[in-house]
């Protein structure tokens, strides 16, 4: 597989066909619109075209007041969902279906405006809990609470916290006048409530006085009646409330099963969204919109046919070389080669200019983690878990996952069935369990009796993954042009490996001379000045170092191997301890589970090493930015596109 061809496009349109236009393309989906620098970069043209307004900040408000109703929805009225269940398919006319879209989005205004009446109502139980709490101490007080006495004499409410004793307060207001009572209304282990009985003209002197003490004056402005009939009167209104909470959450679990339609309609706004963002990329005036971005070659006359059907003009062109850090990137995978974008993705996508490192990649990637994993019974599982993901359509890196764990599954089952690995020697320990004789899975080599060999065997598959990376940088440089760059870079070392080759087979020296001396040509052919001298050293040193420490890094295909293998035999003996089939079951599955878990993620991560440092690092050539064109994407649903 290669990196797709991108075209550079721009559209010229009238602009009452812009947002049919924006809504074809986004059913293509084969176009990412981007902001035409190039075209604005000529002051007469940047003076023309002025920016385009598609409404993106309502489009986002829109999707905002959705996603809030669902939320509410979700509270109220929870869904049950199946575990890994796959997602709805809608048709694209579905899909772009605007009376749809209104109507959920009335109901989801109706489901939001329950909700602030349902906070509001939320807002005024808690006024009036605060009312109820703040009169309960006076209930004992069968006075009107507004009363202020007669016309000579006056009428006080007071509190004090539950420390100060009565007595020093009443002694406080005495300091002021003998004529006046203090009588204690209620008290809890907060504070004192009472009322001071006094001459009108006398009350301000001695509020002043018990403030010395602690005491602050009570009031209840707007308050009329005892306290006993608010607080009654305050309870009605809760009961009220509770009622007409109870019908606004009936209401909003009645639209329960609206769920799926309103999740629907918030991928539509979002999708909405997305459309007037990318409309707001374009330039325009008051009677044309131009429109500039990359479409994929192969893309380019299905796309044209579409543009036939608006009052538009259009042209394609290559991009310049100098243009391609800009391109985007595109990766033209299939089934097989699609879960190494996991792989790419995480590292970084090739340079426009550079090589999908996908379909080279594949077989080693698998190669090396069946090797690391090889147990028939963690191969069985990949394959189940990766056909459990499938069965759900993922998406992104769950699709790659999944398909890594087939393929990688299916490798891993067959290096457990060379190595006779099946949860390390599970049904050995269980046929000496149940019968007492001896039993073994045929196998070609185990990790414990063939260790040396399986160190040679990895650090020969790793020289091939290396030269394999060398002789795509070959390629690279002579189809570049640099012809000298790919004898003297690659050539040179083949001829000095097959050197040793035929040294150590055919005892002959003749071809790793010829390689040495390339070797000193090297430096001297490309090199200038000193350079010439010291680079033959660097080249040397470099070389010898670096190829002596890739090659090595790759025994760790058969640490693992070996570390996978040992841990389970381990697990399985200390469950063969007891003597006791259930009980070596039960700890064998524990222990298995958790090297499967450890070796699962540990495997991939020195697998993605391997690739990324030792393979990579011959020939990939990083930076690609990801094409990202105008399309339907919706999260609850699977489009079908026609």
């Amino acid at each position: 597989m290669a990196i797709v061809r991108m075209k550079k496009l721009r559209i010229i349109a009238m602009r009452d066909q812009r947002d049919g236009l924006m809504r074809e393309l986004m059913r293509l989906g084969c176009v990412e619109i981007r902001e035409p620098d190039e075209l604005m970069s000529d002051p007469e043209t940047a003076a023309l075209l002025r920016p385009e307004r598609a409404g993106l900040t309502a489009a986002r408000s829109r999707h905002a007041e959705l996603e809030a109703a669902l939320t509410t929805l979700g509270r109220y009225a929870p869904e049950k969902k199946k575990l890994l269940a796959a997602r709805p398919l809608v048709s694209q006319d579905s899909f772009l279906d605007d009376e749809a879209m209104e109507r959920d989005y009335a109901l989801a205004r109706e489901i939001n405006e329950r909700e602030q009446e349902l906070r509001r109502l939320a807002g005024e139980e808690t006024r009036i809990r605060g009312e109820i709490e703040a009169l309960t101490p006076w209930r004992a007080l069968d006075m009107p609470l507004e009363s202020t006495g007669t016309r000579t004499c006056g009428v006080s409410l007071f509190s004090v916290p539950a420390e100060v004793v009565m007595e020093s307060v009443a002694d406080a207001a005495q300091q002021v006048t003998d004529e006046m009572q203090v009588i204690l209304v209620s008290e809890d282990e907060r504070q004192h409530c009472f009322i001071v009985i006094a001459r009108k003209e006398d009350l301000p002197p001695i509020a002043d006085a018990l403030r010395q003490t602690g005491s602050v004056p009570v009031a209840f402005p707007g308050v009329t009646g005892t306290a006993t009939a608010n607080i009654d009167s305050r309870r009605r209104q809760l009961t009220e409330i509770e009622a007409q909470r109870r019908e606004l959450v009936t209401e909003i679990t009645k639209e329960q099963g609206r769920a799926a339609d309103l999740r629907l309609t918030a991928d539509r706004l979002e999708a909405a969204a997305a459309q007037a963002e990318a409309a707001e990329r374009l330039r325009g005036t008051d009677n044309i919109v131009v429109l500039e971005g990359w479409c994929p070659e192969p893309d380019a006359e299905r796309l044209a046919a579409a543009l036939k059907g608006y009052d538009c003009a259009w042209e394609f062109s290559d991009p310049a070389p100098e243009e391609y850090p800009d391109v985007p990137v595109k990766l033209k995978n299939n089934l097989i080669t699609r879960p190494m974008n996991m792989v790419t993705e995480m590292y970084s996508l090739p340079a426009y200019s550079g090589v999908d490192p996908n379909p080279l990649m594949f077989p080693f990637f698998i190669l090396f983690y069946g090797m690391m994993m090889a147990d028939m019974g963690y191969g069985l599982l990949m394959l189940i878990l990766g056909l459990v993901l499938k069965k759900t359509r993922p998406r992104g890196m769950l699709d790659y996952m999944s398909g890594l764990l087939l393929m990688g599954g299916v490798s891993t089952f067959i290096f457990g069935a060379v190595t006779g690995g099946f949860f390390g020697d599970f049904l050995t320990q269980v046929v000496k369990l149940t019968s007492g004789r001896d039993f073994a899975l045929p196998s070609l080599f185990t990790p414990l009796d063939d260790t040396l060999s399986i160190l040679v065997g990895s650090m020969a598959l790793g020289f091939v993954h290396i030269v394999t990376g060398m002789a795509v940088s070959f390629i690279r440089k002579l189809r570049a042009g640099q012809v000298l760059d790919a004898v003297f870079e690659e050539v040179t070392w083949w001829v000095v490996f097959l050197g040793l080759g035929c040294m150590f087979l055919l005892h002959t020296n003749i071809v790793l001379y010829a390689g040495l001396i390339m070797v000193v040509a090297g430096p001297i052919v490309t090199g200038k000045g000193m350079g010439k001298i010291t680079g033959i050293f660097g080249s040397l040193y470099n070389h010898v170092t670096g190829f002596f420490g890739d090659i090595l890094s790759y025994s760790r295909l058969m640490a693992l191997m070996l570390a996978g293998s040992v841990i389970a035999q381990v697990f399985n003996t200390l469950g063969a301890i007891p003597g006791n089939v259930v009980v070596f079951i039960v700890i064998s599955m524990l222990g298995n589970a958790l090297n499967f878990a450890l070796n699962l993620l540990g495997c991939y991560v020195h697998d993605l090493r391997l690739q990324c440092l030792e393979f990579f690092n011959k020939f990939y050539e990083d930076g690609g930015k990801p094409f990202r064109p105008l399309d339907i994407k919706a999260r609850s649903v699977d489009i079908v596109k026609e």
